[in-house]
């Protein structure tokens, strides 16, 4: 273990001697960030992880170091990482945001750190329309994309007043921080009692960052998602998926088993959100279909790696390995991702699959059926095995308490394992 002060070793994979080789540091997140050092690594090319409470890409083989910090919410964030690259000659180095707070901190310091880093990541003036959901939903409407009935109550005043059909949601507008509602990311209420208690208990958290959203009937197959790499304001990679079952299976936080399919007016409805902001970098924006109106509405727009960014690369499109590709100045031509793939985080897919067998939306043989067929797997991978053994006990942990204990961010220090 050695501390930030001290100089980095050259890790030599074929060029030439006393050059630093060019590589990557993923700023925090999970298995997404697990994926991107796995199509780099598998590459030759050098992965750094910079973790604040997130494990499992550390046990990567494909990470060289892991380094530990306070996270990007922290005073001193732009600091250390502009220290850092100093430090350790990092320079030209393409920087992967693997969270929320990681995406914004670059964002927000993109010239910054683009004077030393290769930035992947939108400035603020385009990320900010997929930061806060409520200028998500302004950019959505004014491109004519169907959007959820959404409110945004300033008061405790403005929930007793308002008139609404239940059941409904309430989500921050900003996903910023560690409580509670940030980490469940919605909370449903089904009637006007839980309402007034939830919207009290979110006000102490997140202040007036609360919006109220309708709950669009049905499950994880009636949600879909357009991912795509976009260059200059043109898709270079993309891919359309359902999220064919999640956890918990009736209002579920997370994806289980994700696969690819054909769906034009998901995939059109996304190019004009991206399109007219000239976006460029990784993106995957989340729809979900409301039979009442027959209508895709938007969901969410996340512009950073995701969870199951590992299905490109079974669809035929290695995300990451792509976004390198264009980072470094290379000419990329345009790809689709074959449907039919599927990606999968077995235990809890396990968990959500017995559910719907017990509510009687699943047999033992259509659960079989759907794991067969190329497929990508949330932790394990045949050359990487530690990070899938290291999440199962992460996973009944979660499953078991619904979340993991907060580390202690302050304790982590500036620290470097070797």
């Amino acid at each position: 273990m050695t501390n930030f002060s001290s100089p980095a070793p050259v890790v030599s994979t074929g060029v030439a001697h006393g050059a630093m080789e060019r590589g990557a540091l993923v700023l925090g997140g999970a298995h997404g960030s697990l994926v991107v050092a796995r199509s780099l690594g598998r590459q030759g090319i050098p992965v750094w992880f910079l973790a604040a409470d997130k494990l499992v890409p550390q046990f990567s083989r494909y990470v060289v170091r892991t380094l530990r910090w306070p996270g990007a919410e922290d005073v001193r964030a732009l600091e250390m990482l502009m220290q850092l690259g100093r430090t350790h000659r990092l320079d030209g180095w393409v920087l992967f945001p693997g969270g929320d707070e990681e995406a914004r901190l670059v964002s927000r310091h993109h010239a910054e750190l683009s004077d030393f880093y290769r930035v992947i990541t939108p400035p603020w003036e385009v990320m900010r329309w997929a930061a806060d959901k409520r200028l998500t939903n302004e950019h959505a409407q004014s491109h004519g994309i169907d959007v959820p009935w959404s409110y945004y109550p300033k008061s405790r005043q403005d929930i007793e007043q308002l008139q609404c059909r239940f059941p409904v949601i309430l989500k921050p507008t900003v996903r910023a921080g560690s409580n509670a509602f940030v980490q469940a990311k919605a909370w449903r209420v089904d009637d006007r009692e839980h309402l007034l208690a939830r919207y009290e208990q979110a006000s102490q958290m997140v202040g007036d960052a609360i919006v109220l959203q309708e709950l669009i009937p049905g499950n994880g197959a009636a949600q879909f998602s357009y991912a795509a790499l976009w260059d200059k304001g043109q898709p270079v990679a993309s891919l359309v998926a359902r999220r064919t079952r999640q956890y918990p299976i009736d209002f579920g936080y997370t994806s289980t088993f994700v696969e690819t399919i054909e769906n034009a007016e998901v995939e059109a409805a996304a190019s004009r959100f991206l399109g007219s902001l000239q976006y460029g970098g990784l993106v995957e924006i989340e729809f979900k279909y409301d039979a009442r109106d027959q209508r895709y509405k938007i969901l969410d727009v996340n512009a950073r790696t995701w969870a199951w960014i590992g299905l490109g690369d079974v669809a035929g499109t290695d995300f990451p390995h792509l976004q390198w590709r264009l980072a470094l100045g290379e000419t990329v031509a345009s790809l689709r991702g074959r449907s039919g793939a599927a990606w999968i985080h077995s235990s809890r897919d396990f968990v959500a699959a017995c559910q719907e067998m017990a509510a009687g939306s699943l047999s033992p043989a259509g659960y079989l059926k759907s794991l067969h067929g190329p497929m990508a797997f949330a932790a394990y991978a045949p050359d990487d095995p530690m990070p899938g053994i290291i999440d199962m006990p992460l996973v009944a942990s979660r499953l078991v308490t619904r979340r993991l204990p907060v580390m202690a961010r302050g304790a982590l220090g500036w620290r470097l394992w070797g």
